[in-house]
């Protein structure tokens, strides 16, 4: 009896050591709900599409060539608004871009020295003397005034004829005692010299037969001469003339050659939108700016 208690005890001490073994041990440092609990997850937000990107322009605009300097600077400032837009300019003198335009070359915007060569392509002056060719290439509504600019009487460095004023400009033109240089007179600038002789009562003709008139094709050229000290004078705009670092000794008043406007418009096309756009900056705080540091004035 007493063999048989003693298997009893000792069966029971067996059995209860395999149930302890057979826990799942819990880490000291660890709840029971912490080890339950699954880890939390924030839902993804959808991802945002890209916008594409906008498409490439080219933008061809042809200008008078006074405008060199302040086009050009406003091109890089440009590439900060419209990254997506080249643009490429043509400058000469507002006669000759009228005769390309007109024969046909690529131009999505238009800015002349002068009201004249714009008239000459907008159609709502055909039937008048404006516009003898009857051309119909500008979108009439995009037109404005953009700038207006100033006729200088300028001098090489050192002023050797001591030349200061118009009024003795005249006086030595009558005399042939002076070399003046001034544009064609399909150009502009020549334009307005030729109502400044006029306005002295100056036959243009018989100085040139004298010898005291020299001729740029644009008003690069005839500041070239005045630069180079190659004529006594010239009379070119203000602009060129601050870009060029010459020396104004007088300037035009309206009553001799008229207000210098410079007007310009979008051209008939399949770029009309990214041109207006750009003419649109061109009457910006920004681009203003850069045009009145060389002396234009907004014409708007």
């Amino acid at each position: 009896m007493k063999k048989t208690l003693a298997i009893l005890l000792t069966l029971c001490m067996v059995l209860s050591l395999a149930a302890c073994g057979t826990k799942a041990e819990t880490p000291a440092n660890t709840t029971p709900a912490e080890t339950a609990t699954p880890a939390e997850t924030t839902p993804e937000e959808p991802a945002t599409p890209e916008e594409p990107a906008a498409e490439s322009v080219e933008l061809i605009v042809f200008a008078a060539a006074s405008m060199t300097e302040t086009l050009t600077e406003i091109a890089d400032l440009y590439k900060a608004v419209a990254p997506n837009v080249t643009l490429t300019y043509n400058f000469d003198s507002s006669g000759k871009l009228l005769t390309q335009i007109s024969e046909g070359a690529d131009c999505d915007l238009f800015i002349s020295a002068a009201p004249k060569q714009m008239n000459a392509m907008d159609g709502s002056l055909i039937g008048t003397d404006k516009n003898p060719d009857g051309l119909d290439l500008i979108v009439t509504d995009s037109r404005i005034d953009l700038l207006e600019n100033k006729v200088t009487l300028t001098v090489p460095e050192g002023n050797p004829k001591g030349i200061e004023s118009f009024d003795q400009l005249a006086e030595l033109l009558k005399s042939g005692g002076v070399l003046l240089a001034m544009g064609n007179s399909d150009v502009p600038v020549g334009q307005y010299t030729q109502k400044i002789l006029t306005y002295y009562g100056l036959d243009e003709e018989a100085l040139a037969a004298s010898g005291v008139l020299t001729y740029g094709n644009n008003v690069k050229e005839v500041t070239a001469q005045v630069s180079e000290a190659s004529a006594d004078c010239g009379i070119i705009y203000a602009t060129d003339a601050f870009s060029a670092g010459l020396t104004v000794v007088d300037s035009a008043t309206a009553e001799m050659c008229g207000q210098v406007i410079y007007p310009a418009a979008v051209l008939k096309g399949d770029k009309e939108a990214a041109a207006q756009a750009f003419l649109d900056y061109l009457q910006s705080d920004e681009a203003v700016a850069v045009f009145e540091s060389v002396g234009f004035s907004p014409a708007f």
